[in-house]
């Protein structure tokens, strides 16, 4: 039970685990195992997958990583290596080799990308059906890693709708650890708001199945405020997982704000002053401790 549950009775009301929609991606850049049981004893709850960023898996020890992936996965957690070397696998043609090894290691899942190579669409159809033929949840990614190479939002939203007709259970959105001048972010990492627009419009039905990585906190605010603490947010860092929790329960100014000025609005919200508050808890006596 939740220390505050006897007092907010709702705090945090939405989906659980195992979710399809309103998924917290970690992006894990190097935690040590302790640092990765401390935050699985904090917060496994709030994490649906767990990525370990570009090529870092490739740099472990075995025994190592496979401590990692069994501890990640006993609390229902994707956890896959990314897309980066996935990429790196293709260049160096070991491709079906890397899926294989994957599976092997205790991954379940994979990241399929193109961010630095070109990945022609009938090659992403075959390497989500190899994937999915190891038993492999398949995550895809649409966008470049490069500003300067960035395509329109438009082939995004297409390239997105073709990966999950050909079996991807989710696909992420570019962003980069950064969050600025890629995807839908501009050099400052503000959000293009006619990009999502474009995005939402021609991926309509599969919207749930999309994860915008939103590495920064106004990137994040944007998404939960448009679309509902239940929308997917990946390339969290782990010292924000909580926080980004806070945030979709509207624990937070930026969240918390809207929801007052709604209930203002609708005429609902009543908040006293202080001595209001005093004189009645003076009238009905204090709660025991």
């Amino acid at each position: 039970m939740k220390p505050w549950a006897s007092v907010f009775a709702r705090l945090d009301d939405r989906s659980r685990k195992p979710r399809i929609t309103g998924l917290t991606m970690l992006i894990d850049k190097g935690q040590g195992p302790q640092a990765t049981a401390d935050l699985l004893a904090l917060g496994a709850e709030y994490i649906d997958h767990w990525k370990l960023s570009f090529g870092t898996s490739a740099l472990l020890e075995e025994a190592q990583l496979r401590q990692k992936i069994a501890a990640v996965k006993e609390h229902g957690i994707l956890i896959y290596p990314g897309g980066t070397l996935m990429e790196y696998a293709l260049v160096r043609g070991k491709c079906r080799e890397f899926f294989a090894r994957a599976r092997a290691l205790g991954f379940n899942a994979v990241e399929i990308s193109d961010g630095t190579i070109h990945l022609p669409a009938r090659d992403r159809v075959e390497l989500i059906r190899i994937a999915r033929d190891l038993d492999l949840a398949v995550i895809t990614e649409v966008g470049k890693k490069d500003p300067r190479r960035q395509p329109q939002a438009r082939v995004l939203a297409e390239v997105a709708q073709a990966d999950l007709e050909a079996g991807a259970a989710w696909v992420i959105v570019e962003a980069r650890e950064s969050g600025k001048g890629v995807g839908v972010y501009d050099s400052l990492g503000r959000v293009t708001e006619q990009d999502v627009d474009t995005i939402v419009i021609n991926l309509d039905r599969h919207l749930g199945r999309l994860i915008w990585e939103a590495p920064l906190k106004g990137q994040q605010e944007y998404f939960i405020l448009r679309f509902g603490p239940d929308v997917s947010l990946g390339n969290i860092q782990p010292h924000d997982l909580l926080a980004l929790e806070a945030l979709r329960a509207g624990l937070r100014f930026e969240t918390l704000k809207p929801l007052v000025e709604q209930m203002e609005r609708e005429g609902i919200l009543e908040i006293p002053s202080l001595s209001a508050r005093v004189a009645r808890m003076a009238r009905r006596g204090l709660p025991e401790a």
